[in-house]
């Protein structure tokens, strides 16, 4: 279901359903419900009996189908990492880690799907999630589905991170950008959820709700312990490094990139967004490290985004890293590899 904070958005498309554009790129920052904005659409547009106002009606053969996850019209593309296991299958033995891109195999599947013939004699929906995951290969299998698309069928990529799609793929969909939603409504939200501290998970999610919420007990247990031991007096990275070495990569850059904006704003004078609980110790890091390289580093950590999904050698990619951020706050020159 759509949260409550998308439904205008959602509304608004609905409304056309009979003229959208064959590709859809929902994006927006992650964790403010794109994803089930994606899934109420799909199930909307392959409802038997619509609501008033074009909502799927929860109720049809077809609606049934999509909450089993079982509709012969709609396909969803997501990384292995991120597929649902099958109820009652057996787990299947793995050696290596699920991957965490969509592959060209992936895609190329879709062709045989969308040009055979509806089940319903309806809409065919392909859903992607997240689009950023698509390798080089996945993306040029799918430029060919969305320049000559069958008729009656809608693509609907769930992004984050837009910018790192293909040129051809964005210029190819229709964009719907969402926003986050207002944080006296995100913060009620998330007491509904049972968040015990809404302020500091939203602030900490950068107004994200559903990304607040995933927040746990261990996860806060770790920030912390981290927050804590880059903020030594005598940081001791390779230790650091060690201890680390089963976090995911992605997780300790967004630690590193939120720390390093928060310095930057307290050097501008303005208020520590994503650690307001470590002000004091971001204020004492912003006092004695220069704004530009506050500046350097931060653009080192966004830039890392792009690649720490990659396959990497986790230990040396945090030594790196650590070594880096120690000669960052030592007021020596950074260098990271890439």
């Amino acid at each position: 279901m759509v949260h409550p904070w998308h439904k205008n958005e959602l509304n608004a498309l609905l409304a056309r359903a009979e003229r959208l554009p064959h590709a859809l790129l929902i994006r927006g920052p992650q964790g403010i419900g794109k994803l089930a904005f994606g899934e109420a659409l799909a199930r909307a547009l392959l409802c038997e009996s619509r609501a008033p106002g074009g909502a799927a009606c929860g109720r049809c053969t077809a609606c049934n189908w999509m909450e089993q996850g079982a509709h012969p019209d709609c396909r969803r593309i997501e990384p292995e990492a991120l597929a649902k296991p099958v109820e009652g299958g057996e787990e299947p033995e793995k050696k290596e880690k699920p991957s965490t891109q969509i592959s060209v195999d992936q895609v190329r599947a879709i062709a045989d799907f969308i040009n055979l013939t509806s089940h319903q004699g309806g809409m065919k929906v392909v859903l992607i999630h997240p689009a950023e995951a698509l390798n080089v290969a996945a993306s040029n299998a799918l430029l060919k589905s969305l320049e000559e698309p069958p008729p009656q069928t809608c693509f609907i990529l769930v992004t984050h991170r837009w910018h790192q799609l293909l040129p051809t793929v964005r210029s190819r969909c229709h964009h719907v950008p969402l926003a986050p939603p207002a944080p006296d409504a995100a913060r009620a939200w998330l007491a509904k959820q049972g968040v015990a501290n809404p302020d500091l998970a939203l602030a900490h999610a950068g107004g994200a709700p559903l990304l607040a919420a995933s927040y746990d007990e261990e996860y806060w247990k770790r920030r912390g312990e981290f927050l804590k031991a880059i903020n030594a007096k005598d940081i001791n990275a390779l230790a650091l490094a060690e201890q680390l070495s089963d976090a995911p990569p992605a997780l300790v850059v967004g630690w590193l990139q939120r720390w390093a904006h928060d310095i930057a704003c307290h050097s501008a004078g303005g208020p520590v967004a994503y650690n307001p609980d470590f002000a004091a110790a971001i204020g004492a890091v912003a006092a004695r490290v220069e704004p530009l390289a506050t500046t350097r580093f931060l653009r080192r950590m966004i830039g890392l985004q792009r690649i720490v999904a990659h396959p990497l050698n986790a230990r040396l990619f945090f030594e790196d890293l650590l070594l880096s951020y120690t000669a960052f706050v030592k007021g020596r020159p950074v260098e990271l590899a890439a």
